[in-house]
């Protein structure tokens, strides 16, 4: 007698048994990382927000009750007060937003100043330490444990103060070459354009490009070949030949504005004032010092195998230096040397404690003082400091990158 039981699972055509489904396991909404995360980041956000949402309102009833107007319309009032240095025109009767342009030039002049001449004095002094002359070697060092180690305000105190203010007045000028020092700054014969300067210029920017060409020709042909051309004398004779040429073949079209005494100063010429050396002057040495610790850390971080090999190639210490030492080093040296580029920009605003018209002194001091618009005021100068850094920064990466592929 067959049986008609079947066995508990079992399909109905005989076939085998099913498993049963696990039944799932969901963790509870406070078990769950992902979603707990994810809600005290909204309550983080949502904090922040009514936090910021009550210092704005705040401010802005403290000032409407104390009778304080908010905006930047005083951007478009006159500023009534002169400025010691301008790059552009600028008068009296010029706007509080001119002033706001007149500081940014400023600042800028002075960092890309500071910024070019602290490079090629830190590399110098980097490679200088690590010379195998025990004078140079020492010398170096000496600069850079001095310099790097006094604070940057003393330093600028100390070439305003006790250098260039000591100088002897207009009248006893210190006279070389036409122009002229004095506590007043040193003044120069200032170059005045004539008609037909302008293909001198279109020269120079023709010679510029033409050098860039060249440069990429030369790396081709020696990657290809590996025949060596002097680019560097090549370009140099390039940007500076052709623009002379064009300047002969236009008959000079350039006057020079010799500065002369009248009364108790100098009238004509370019003036270049005290504020301004001083703060470059102390900007370049102190940021130096740091660059060339920098370029010293990189240069040892290269393997002294590669040194080795390109000795037993016949390559001169110049030449493994240039073409073998510095190009790898450059990817130790580029991170920090971006952040001493920001230092640099950021300590260009101590020019305020000498006087030197740029950007804190002239806007967030003398502006601030007059309208009294805080807020606007130092918002519009940390933005500004921000994009400077922001710019810098981005620059820096990319030819950080670009000198990153090369080495691959």
């Amino acid at each position: 007698m067959s049986s008609n039981i079947s066995n508990p699972g079992q399909k109905p055509d005989g076939g085998s048994p099913q498993p049963k489904a696990a039944p799932e396991n969901r963790p509870k909404f406070w078990n769950d990382p992902q979603k707990r995360s994810l809600l005290f980041q909204v309550l983080l956000l949502a904090v922040l927000g009514m936090f910021f949402y009550s210092i704005v309102t705040t401010t802005l009833t403290n000032l409407e009750r104390l009778g304080v107007t908010t905006g930047f319309d005083f951007l478009f009032q006159e500023a009534g007060f002169g400025i010691s240095q301008t790059l552009i025109e600028y008068t009296e009767e010029s706007t509080y937003g001119m002033t706001f342009v007149i500081g940014l030039l400023n600042t800028v002049l002075v960092a890309v100043m500071g910024i070019i001449a602290a490079t090629i004095l830190g590399f110098t002094m980097g490679v200088a330490r690590l010379s195998d002359n025990w004078l140079i070697s020492k010398i170096a060092a000496t600069y850079i444990e001095i310099f790097r180690n006094i604070p940057l305000l003393l330093q600028i105190f100390f070439w305003y103060f006790a250098v260039l203010r000591t100088l002897p007045h207009p009248r006893q000028s210190m006279e070389f070459l036409g122009s002229f020092l004095n506590n007043r700054g040193l003044i120069i014969p200032s170059p005045v354009a004539e008609d037909g300067f302008g293909i001198v210029f279109a020269a120079f920017i023709v010679a510029c490009i033409g050098s860039w060409f060249l440069a990429r020709w030369a790396h081709k042909r020696q990657d290809s070949t590996g025949q060596q051309f002097p680019i560097f004398w090549a370009s140099v004779g390039l940007i500076v030949g052709l623009p002379l040429l064009m300047f002969l073949f236009a008959g000079m079209p350039m006057s020079l504005d010799h500065p002369e005494l009248k009364g108790f100063n100098f009238r004509g010429g370019l003036t270049i004032i005290p504020e301004l050396i001083a703060l470059w002057l102390a900007l370049t040495i102190y940021t130096a010092s740091f660059i060339a610790e920098t370029v010293r850390a990189g240069i040892l971080a290269v393997s002294h195998g590669q040194t080795e090999a390109a000795s037993a190639l016949g390559l001169s210490k110049g030449k493994t230096l240039r073409f073998v030492t510095i190009p790898q080093a450059m990817r130790v040296i580029i991170p920090p040397l971006t952040s001493q580029y920001l230092n640099l920009t950021k300590n260009s605003s101590l020019a305020t404690a000498i006087g030197y018209p740029d950007l804190v002194n002239v806007f967030a001091g003398t502006t601030l003082n007059q309208t009294g618009q805080a807020i606007e005021v130092i918002a519009m100068t940390m933005a500004l400091y921000l994009t400077l850094s922001l710019v810098t920064s981005l620059f820096m990466n990319w030819y950080n990158a670009r000198m990153q592929l090369t080495e691959r």
